[in-house]
């Protein structure tokens, strides 16, 4: 388990319902949150507004999109009992925080995420020059900060995404966390921990102030996770105090690196739907089949006779994910020896995928013949999204000044 204090103990994450979900989803994100669901307090979420940033003209594919995704990823084994799983647009806070952040954050800042070019050249059918896409990484940050999550799964390519989000929320606390007489309520929310532990939070905010200590700080946010007589606002305050900016109504949250997805696409590139090269995560067992069967292999073995390299065919990297040590040995004597065929070679894979499809299929189907059990799931995990999100917005309109009495 990843050592992180309680602070970040919430975990964010989200997928865009694009398309039907193939085995690259399954081994690059779905399989990580199945194992983070039992780690951390995670909200697992449907980012139709993002696919609308690439995808405004194409309603019809988000729509059928959206509740196949989510049958996927039950189906998968994300476990709402566990995780909440909610559709991003059901919880307007999300748009709100994001409107307030874009009147803060420098336009060079979104100009200079890697992915906006990147993307740009990469779909150039499409018109991109929206003022949606360039903002996209913006709605991400309010997507993570309106949870206060401490921790975002992503992938290296992503890591950027979340740098952002920490500066946002580093301008944010330091434009609207200061207050007059911070230090002095900072001062008196100490004592308020009692001598023992007042101490103790003096000492470890000194080491790391002074010295650079890291492992001070997170000594000493793990102790104010752990004070119960204090209340939330003077937490804010003692987490800002810390670093000395002031009160942390945004907390900074961290990249959680993913492990990288080694699922090939059936031509050797990374699985996509842009390659057409996919394997549907419930794809009809005799389709499997022949998509294998026919995926090319060692150019070099022309005839059953000719020797081959696995490293030089698409069906080894296959074999990296599914099969034995066993199998691998069998594959790479029979294959350089020319002592199995190219068919030989493929019925392991054949077989192995085939039955990590089975009981996806079959939890799948039991969700598809009660779509209601699925509404439900919905219902429920967009509520308990916007109760937390309901809560953030609070603080966050009355420090932006939004508030207004009527007094």
């Amino acid at each position: 388990m990843i050592n992180v204090t309680a602070q970040n103990q919430r975990v964010l994450s989200g997928m865009r319902p694009t398309g039907l979900l193939h085995l690259g989803h399954y081994h690059g994100v779905l399989k990580n949150w199945i194992t983070l669901q039992h780690e951390f307090e995670c909200f697992f979420f449907v980012a139709d507004w993002h696919a609308l940033t690439t995808e405004y003209d194409n309603k019809e594919v988000i729509g059928n999109s959206v509740w196949e995704m989510i049958i996927d990823w039950l189906a998968a084994g994300v476990n709402p009992g566990t995780a909440k799983l909610f559709i991003q647009s059901r919880v307007p806070e999300h748009a709100e925080l994001h409107l307030l952040l874009s009147m803060i954050t420098p336009l060079g800042w979104l100009e200079r995420v890697p992915s906006y070019k990147d993307q740009q050249e990469k779909l150039r059918e499409k018109d991109l020059d929206t003022y949606g896409f360039l903002g996209y990484p913006l709605l991400q940050s309010a997507d993570i900060l309106i949870y206060k999550a401490g921790q975002v799964p992503v992938g290296e390519d992503q890591v950027a995404h979340v740098e952002l989000t920490r500066e946002v929320a580093r301008r944010f606390n330091h434009l609207y966390g200061r207050e007059a007489d911070f230090a002095e309520k900072a001062e008196s929310a100490i004592k308020k921990m009692g001598k023992k532990y007042s101490k103790i939070y003096s000492q470890l905010r000194r080491n790391y102030q002074e010295k650079g200590d890291y492992e001070a700080l997170e000594k000493a946010r793990a102790l104010l996770e752990s004070q119960q007589n204090i209340t939330l606002g003077d937490r804010e305050r003692l987490f800002g105090y810390l670093e000395g900016e002031g009160k942390m109504i945004l907390p900074e949250p961290q990249a959680l690196l993913t492990p990288t997805s080694k699922m090939p696409g059936l031509d050797g590139q990374k699985m996509s739907k842009s390659y057409g090269n996919t394997i549907g995560l419930r794809e009809d067992p005799d389709v499997v089949e022949k998509k294998l069967r026919t995926m090319p292999t060692d150019p070099a073995r022309v005839r059953r006779r000719d020797p081959g390299d696995p490293e030089k065919c698409p069906v080894w990297a296959f074999h990296q994910i599914y099969s034995t040590d066993a199998t691998r040995q069998w594959v790479v004597e029979g294959c350089r020896g020319a002592g199995i065929g190219c068919l030989d070679c493929k019925q392991p894979l054949i077989e192995a995928i085939l039955k990590e499809q089975a009981p996806i299929r079959e939890r799948a189907l039991e969700f598809i013949e009660n779509p209601k059990v699925v509404q439900n799931i919905i219902n429920e995990g967009c509520e308990a999204a916007r109760e937390v999100a309901r809560d953030t917005m609070e603080e966050v309109r009355q420090v932006v000044g939004l508030v207004y009495n009527n007094t």
